[in-house]
């Protein structure tokens, strides 16, 4: 029986077709590797009777030694014959190498950085906080009281309870079933957050995206960043608050930048202002970026209203601080000259590779 197997191998060897490459693959594979046709012959051996096991033995050798040399000859001319092939009549070999295209820094992400390496130099350190918050968070610790027309100011995108999916309303009335969670519209949330948490003397800044209800156009959209910050110790005052604006302005656009202080309302904070500065695109002639006015918002800022430091557990009568908040595609758009709010969105290439050098 073990002679029959064997010369049925060896006729099948023989025989085997060897002309491409998946030929010799299958040729390896079903012959010569560890649980092809040969390698089972070499495991019947042990029922072969013991007299005639040499002469077996050798047998499945032999035939061992001939399916690979078989093998290494028709891979060797293989080889070969692909090394002499005629090189393709249609590929040009000495055209230059395609160069290899690195990516660039987002224009909001340079911004970002150069706005916090101006604080961080006079002492504020960043803190950073979740993008769905509570109410508690976006809004009643921050001076927002239930149906105060207030939260009006800012459409919000509430997350809706266990259905998921998102739900949108500037007021929440007594009617309406409270909505604990939310995408955040401003990363006041923060502020709170580092407040209840952290000791005093409290100096940070807070980076990140923010999220609200608004029709997208050349000066707003639904999602954007920005970048707050807090200062909260014994004896701020607001003169305190306007040299550190004044500081920030002037390093991020330079010393003769012509800046404005108007006031305003923010419920989180008493007094108020809207800080403005000279519209940098027109050079305050006037455009549709800054309402053709000559100057342009970028953001606002108050003393901490004493009802916030008590909703954070902080003594008003011992502490006082300020905040700012500006939004970071505005100051892009000023730093670069940019016209248009949505091109940061967009994704195009032509737009991105100008920031390839910055």
């Amino acid at each position: 029986m073990m002679q029959e197997s064997i010369a049925a191998l060896t006729a099948e060897i023989t025989k085997a077709e060897l002309n491409n490459p998946a030929e010799l693959d299958a040729f390896r594979i079903n012959y010569l590797g560890r649980k092809g046709r040969l390698a089972d012959l070499f495991d019947q051996l042990k029922t072969v009777p013991a007299e005639e096991k040499r002469a077996v033995g050798q047998q499945l050798n032999a035939l061992k030694q001939q399916a690979q040399a078989r093998f290494d000859e028709a891979q060797q001319a293989a080889e070969a014959a692909a090394d002499n092939a005629p090189a393709n009549p249609d590929f040009d070999y000495t055209l230059p190498v395609v160069p290899h295209a690195l990516g660039t820094r987002h224009p909001l992400s340079l911004v970002r950085e150069e706005m916090l390496r101006v604080f961080a130099r006079i002492g504020f350190a960043v803190a950073e906080g979740p993008e769905i918050e509570d109410d508690w968070h976006n809004f009643t610790a921050l001076n927002f009281p239930e149906n105060h027309p207030a939260r009006d100011m800012q459409d919000t995108f509430f997350v809706a309870g266990e259905g998921g999916g998102m739900v949108s309303s500037g007021v929440t009335s007594e009617s309406e079933t409270p909505k604990p969670h939310l995408l955040r519209t401003h990363t006041s949330t923060v502020q709170v957050r580092v407040m209840e948490t952290e000791p005093l003397p409290i100096r940070r800044v807070m980076p990140g995206r923010v999220f609200r209800n608004e029709a997208i156009s050349a000066r707003a959209h639904m999602m954007f960043h920005q970048v707050e910050g807090i200062f909260i110790d014994e004896g701020v005052s607001f003169a305190d608050l306007k040299q550190t604006v004044y500081y920030f302005v002037q390093e991020l656009f330079g010393q003769d930048i012509n800046i404005r202080f108007r006031p305003s309302f923010f419920p989180f904070t008493e007094p108020s202002a809207e800080i403005d500065i000279t519209c940098l695109i027109c050079k305050g002639a006037g455009c549709n970026i800054c309402k053709y006015s000559g100057w342009v918002e970028i953001g606002g800022c108050g003393m901490v209203d004493p009802a916030v430091l008590e909703n954070a557990k902080i003594d008003p009568e011992k502490y006082s601080g300020y905040a700012w908040g500006m939004g970071i595609e505005r100051i892009a758009m000023l730093k670069y000259q940019i016209k248009d709010l949505r091109l940061f969105t967009e994704n195009d290439l032509r737009f991105l590779r100008q920031f390839e050098a910055l």
